[in-house]
């Protein structure tokens, strides 16, 4: 659910400035050895880590070990983990099953590119949660989404795309459009510019994929009507979560599957964020919309790497006919699926979502109240195991609204945190994932944070 205060009061950028300076000290203090290993690794390495996500101000922190809800960088700061490796740790750091589970498995082998009889359970245990008979493994989100518009392609015979402005799916060239635009070069409301997200994305392939904001029918409507017989589906973060946290409008989901199918496309789901984190069968399951595929990764996987797609019979007849390739050395991996088997079977049960929601009330009613008591101009939106601060007062309903966010103080409200010892994922558009190992406590040393910021805000 989310929330905003009734009346708020602007926050001093000036002071925002001088207590940003105050905190990267602290932190650059307090990290030292990240910081040695840091400057190591770019002599090997670009930008010294191995995906430059990882590359965030003021400097990497480089992590040692995790248990629990818990882990421990180099420098031998313990934080309460809220960042959950970009939300693949739902299971938490080492949780038992999973540890006794991948380590029976590799006793055995590891790998051999061959099937293995959890590949038919975890698939069976998918098409029950998602509705979707059909499903073929991968090894990442983007492995995911490529399946899944490849698949699309080849069931509808069309070659475009349409995509979310803003909306991240993983780095093949396809999607990289319209990632995070400049506002010089995102192009009018009425009809977003398709723009590449880096250099190396070929203007042909940018050229197939159109761009709607997110909440906004009409623009679909029109997209559908300047490119007729030449969508092959519509690509769609149920909940946005590349911008804080968007939720659709009523109804927008079941609008973007009416216009899909009457103009003869096919709707995909990106769930490789949403899927098992905000309910047992994702954004699927909350928001009661089925679409035509699914791509999944992340949580799926108990910490390995890990992927699916999925889909109707019909639509994933392309692979068994043989008219669209899907394969993979690793799709499969013995290993991911023992993982992902205890996973879904054993550790993500119905009591754990209950845990995830008494968690979501504690954030959600603690953060409220110092948002309204403190008349920050900030919001809280909570979705099970996931969440996120907005630092804006007004609901944000896509990408455009987004661009109004107070980022220095989100950076500001980030350094307290992992100051504190509270590590979120960096940037004022990511959001938090609890494990099925946080407990009240590490949810609560959160708000104290954030309280702390709230008054040395308002001092």
């Amino acid at each position: 659910m989310a929330n905003k205060t009734a009346t708020s009061v602007e926050v001093n950028a000036e002071k925002v400035q001088t207590m940003i300076a105050k905190e990267e000290d602290r932190f650059l203090a307090a990290r030292r050895k990240s910081d040695e290993l840091w400057r190591k690794a770019r002599a090997s390495s670009p930008r010294g880590v191995p995906s430059s996500f990882q590359d965030a101000s003021p400097q990497p922190i480089f992590i040692e070990n995790g248990r629990g809800s818990r882990i421990w960088d180099v420098d031998g700061n313990e934080y309460v983990d809220f960042h959950n490796g970009f939300g693949v740790m739902v299971v938490g750091h080492a949780h038992p099953l999973i540890v006794d589970a991948v380590s029976k498995r590799i006793a055995r082998g590891s790998h051999f590119a061959q099937p293995v009889a959890d590949d038919a359970i975890v698939a069976e245990e998918l098409a029950r949660r998602f509705g979707l008979p059909q499903w073929r493994f991968t090894n990442s989100g983007t492995e995911s989404t490529l399946d899944a518009v490849r698949i699309a392609r080849g069931f509808t015979g069309r070659e475009r795309l349409v995509k979310i402005e803003a909306s991240y799916h993983g780095h093949h060239d396809a999607l990289m459009v319209s990632v995070e635009p400049p506002p010089d070069q995102m192009g009018p409301v009425e009809s977003p510019a398709s723009y590449p997200q880096s250099e190396g994305i070929p203007k042909a392939v940018v050229a197939l994929t159109t761009v709607v904001p997110f909440n906004d029918l009409p623009a679909l409507e029109r997209a559908f009507k300047n490119h007729p017989d030449d969508i092959a589906a519509v690509i769609v973060e149920p909940a946005m979560m590349n911008v804080g946290i968007v939720l659709p409008d009523a109804g927008y989901l079941a609008g973007i599957k009416e216009i899909a199918h009457r103009n003869g496309a096919l709707l995909i789901f990106d769930e490789v964020k949403t899927g098992v984190t905000i309910a047992r069968g994702g954004a699927t399951e909350r928001f009661g919309v089925q679409p035509d595929v699914i791509a999944l990764a992340k949580a799926i996987g108990g910490g390995l790497p890990c992927g699916a797609v999925g889909g109707r019979q019909d639509v994933m007849a392309v692979i068994e006919d043989k008219r669209v390739a899907q394969m993979g050395t690793f799709n499969g991996n013995p290993l991911t699926l023992a993982a992902a088997k205890v996973t879904l079977q054993d550790i993500l049960t119905p009591k754990a979502y209950a845990h995830f929601d008494a968690l979501a009330e504690v954030l959600q009613g603690g953060l409220d109240g110092v948002i309204r008591d403190n008349a920050l101009p900030f919001h809280v939106t909570t979705l099970t195991a996931r969440g996120s601060i907005t630092y804006k007062a007004e609901r944000v309903r896509n990408y455009r609204d987004y661009l109004g966010v107070d980022k220095p103080t989100a950076y500001l409200s980030w350094l307290y945190q992992c100051n504190r010892g509270v590590l979120m994922a960096p940037g004022a558009e990511e959001n938090w994932t609890l494990s099925v190992q946080h407990s009240q406590e590490d949810v609560q040393r959160y708000v104290d944070n954030f309280a702390e910021l709230a008054h040395d805000l308002r001092a």
